[in-house]
């Protein structure tokens, strides 16, 4: 926790909000920016009113698109957006939504993530409270913080998507099943969501994220639902592996299933990668064939990277070539403005 008192960040959040009345995007600007070309933005008309109040984003375009997302998590970006540009010509697909990690301590990644807007995709905020318990945030241990952060967001005026302790309904983090109740997350979840509304940080997507549950039986999904005024989409966690599920509806059916029997919410693939192999080649096939035709499924999120296993297809050229021939991957071309 930086800020000693909740007077300071409230004294942050004021200035905040005045101080960046000159720099925050206009809904005139934001109309501009849809006749420039992709990943460029448009400042704010010179004619507005330096005293006029700024405009929160409007994210309800974004919560239900016309067409579908398709992003990818990669190491070192966005820190180097050279790495988005070299994947997106690996796979012939301009990713519109790019993935960060940030430990519940960080400061918000202002730069980060003006970078990722700005290159014409949604930022992934996938923030995870390694070291800060459940039931403390929902106590307001963490309150000074939280406010900073949810100031931060509502001062840069950008959209974000954010995941708040993701996978809350398995075993492997410290916010999991083995130290906490469902009750604990829910809590947790709609008092950093009542903090953020106090901070007028409406420019944030509520991504609610857990795993698929093919390997968490017993779990259920449902107590650890906020509610729908707390959410903005479901996310999904699920990956393709050898010696697990290597097919889409295997994959991600059984969860679908279980969710939309408390909501109908958006759902947007959150976390997917294949293991390598040829598996990997069909994997690719099914994932941009089932969200293209799903009326539920907004979209898929391919982490490019090494973790749990080893995800990347760089060096996959069937894989690879599904990306760039899929019939249905115009489906997934959309700027973010």
């Amino acid at each position: 926790m930086r800020t000693p008192h909740l007077i300071i960040a409230m004294s942050v959040f004021v200035a905040g909000v005045f101080g960046y009345a000159a720099l925050a995007p206009s809904p005139e600007a934001d109309r501009a920016a849809q006749t420039v070309a992709e990943g460029t933005t448009v400042p704010p008309s010179a004619g507005a009113s330096a005293s006029a109040a700024p405009t929160v984003y409007d994210v309800s375009h974004l919560i239900n698109p016309s067409r579908d997302y398709f992003g990818t998590a990669i190491s070192g970006a966005p820190q180097d957006m050279s790495r988005v540009d070299a994947f997106a010509k690996r796979v012939g697909k301009k990713p519109n939504m790019i993935t960060i990690y940030e430990s519940f301590d960080d400061d918000f990644a202002a730069s980060e993530v003006r970078d990722i807007y700005q290159h014409g995709a949604l930022p992934i905020v996938r923030w995870e409270p390694f070291k800060q318990g459940l039931g403390d945030i929902a106590a307001g241990r963490f309150d000074d913080y939280l406010t900073e952060f949810a100031t931060a967001v509502r001062t840069l005026n950008v959209p974000i998507a954010l995941t708040v302790a993701h996978e809350m309904n398995g075993h492997w983090y410290p916010w999991g099943t083995r130290k906490n109740q469902p009750r604990d997350f829910v809590a947790a979840w709609r008092h950093i969501h009542q903090i953020f509304e106090r901070a007028g940080a409406t420019n944030v997507i509520w991504t609610w994220t857990p795993n698929v549950i093919n390997y968490l039986p017993g779990v259920a999904l449902k107590p650890y639902w906020p509610g729908d005024r707390y959410v903005d989409w479901v996310g999904v966690d699920g990956y393709f592996t050898q010696s697990g599920v290597k097919h889409f509806t295997e994959l991600f059916r059984p969860t679908l299933n279980e969710i939309k029997r408390f909501t109908a919410k958006p759902v947007l693939i959150v976390e997917t990668g294949s293991e390598p192999g040829s598996m990997r080649a069909t994997a690719v096939k099914e994932l941009l064939t089932e969200v293209a035709k799903s009326k539920e499924i907004i979209g898929f999120v391919y982490f490019n990277a090494r973790g749990s296993g080893d995800w990347v297809l760089d060096n996959d050229p069937k894989a690879l070539r599904v990306f760039r021939t899929h019939p249905d991957r115009d489906d997934f071309s959309f700027a973010v403005k």
